[in-house]
């Protein structure tokens, strides 16, 4: 990760063939077009790889959560179950679609926590957004059961875990809809872009219409399309989406590669005093994006985070002070600053996020160090940062 690292002439010949026709529009131009539609490409080749029949590419990662929360009924004064350690986006949408956003705890898989989960339920709950956070997955399973058991929309963000599984079962197809990025630091790249799959045809044609101004997209003819519901312009180019089709044929040997890299050093640190790993529901399952670990205390924690990166082992992150991943450092969230009032304000359902209370999630990420793998390391390269690592993390 990330899959900027091995751009080469596949993505380029990709893109000139969109460069040579001169439609870089998912819609119309037919004639023009010389009978390449890459966004079509890529949702056909991802709808295969997930088993699914119901793949829309967008935007962005966030346009997907926005999405897929919006065309699955998510509104005014609804709550939604969301973690405090995933991205900004997540809590973005979620806060835009004059929905309420409701912390549960993490635990050690860095996701949610199905008994937290449920102890947060309310009559006002109507989904759980799930994030597959740094590679890996929630006990995605238990989610799935306790959303059926309650009648609650289980949505996945896997921005994080392209590729990643639990006992042979893609993620982003275990609940009413997955949301991918393929922004530029993501497994595979688009550039900038997005998906939202589904098993649902229903849901499948209000996110098609969503990303596109509500267009129903049912003729041939984009000027005579009918337009059921209001929606905005979250659409894919077709150049980000030709990068996008290169990438996605590279993901096998990307996750291969992860993995043999993240096996070397976790294997290599096993033997290291005071340190214990995330816990994966499916080691087998797991993208490998990241090594996440823990330290005995925050103390612990902060110490080893810092010398690891005076040690030149970069790529290091210490989540419980990361400004874009955890609530912490959420101050305009808390706020509920924006450039007009929000209707969760006005609405009174909620005047401040100062209130965020995940006392079992801050005791974890507070001794949580996660490492990001890299595709380009070299056995030299990793040999010599498992040496940096197990010196910086032995030392008293």
């Amino acid at each position: 990760m990330p899959g900027f690292e091995i751009i080469g002439p596949e993505e380029r010949a990709e893109v000139e063939q969109v460069l040579q026709s001169g439609v870089f529009m998912r819609y119309g131009f037919d004639g023009a077009r010389q009978g390449r539609w890459p966004s079509r490409e890529l949702e056909a080749a991802l709808a295969a790889r997930l088993g699914l029949r119901h793949v829309h590419v967008c935007s962005s990662g966030t346009a997907a959560v926005f999405t897929a929360l919006a065309a699955c009924g998510v509104g005014a004064g609804d709550e939604v179950i969301v973690p405090p350690f995933t991205f900004v986006a997540d809590i973005e949408a979620v806060l835009w679609l004059g929905a309420i956003p409701v912390f549960a705890e993490i635990d050690e898989t860095l996701c949610l926590d199905p008994a937290s989960v449920a102890a947060k339920i309310t009559s006002r709950t109507k989904a759980v957004l799930v994030v597959h956070m740094c590679g890996s997955m929630a006990r995605v399973d238990e989610l799935a059961v306790l959303c059926c058991r309650k009648g609650l929309l289980l949505i996945e963000d896997v921005a994080q875990a392209v590729g990643a599984g639990f006992r042979g079962k893609p993620l982003g197809t275990f609940g009413k809809a997955g949301c991918f990025s393929f922004d530029y630091v993501k497994t595979i790249t688009c550039g900038e872009g997005g998906a939202v799959v589904t098993g649902d045809a229903e849901l499948h044609d209000l996110v098609q219409a969503f990303t596109d101004h509500g267009h129903d997209h049912k003729g041939k003819d984009r000027g005579a399309d009918l337009h059921p519901i209001i929606g905005l312009n979250f659409r894919i180019s077709e150049l980000h989406a030709a990068v996008g089709l290169a990438q996605l044929r590279k993901l096998d040997s990307i996750l291969e590669t992860q993995r043999r890299h993240k096996g070397f050093l976790k294997d290599g640190l096993r033997d290291v005093p005071g340190v214990t790993f995330r816990r994966l529901p499916d080691p087998a399952g797991d993208s490998a994006t990241f090594l996440s670990f823990f330290l005995p205390t925050e103390s612990d924690a902060r110490q080893k985070a810092a010398a690891l990166a005076a040690a030149g082992v970069d790529g290091c992150f210490y989540w419980y002070d990361n400004n874009w991943h955890y609530h912490r450092r959420w101050q305009h969230f808390k706020d509920l600053a924006s450039p007009a009032e929000l209707a969760v304000k006005r609405g009174g359902w909620l005047k401040s996020l100062h209130n965020i209370q995940v006392p079992q999630s801050d005791a974890l990420m507070g001794r949580t160090i996660g490492m990001l793998i890299k595709l380009s390391w070299t056995e030299n390269d990793l040999n010599q940062r498992l040496e940096r690592m197990r010196s910086v993390l032995s030392a008293g």
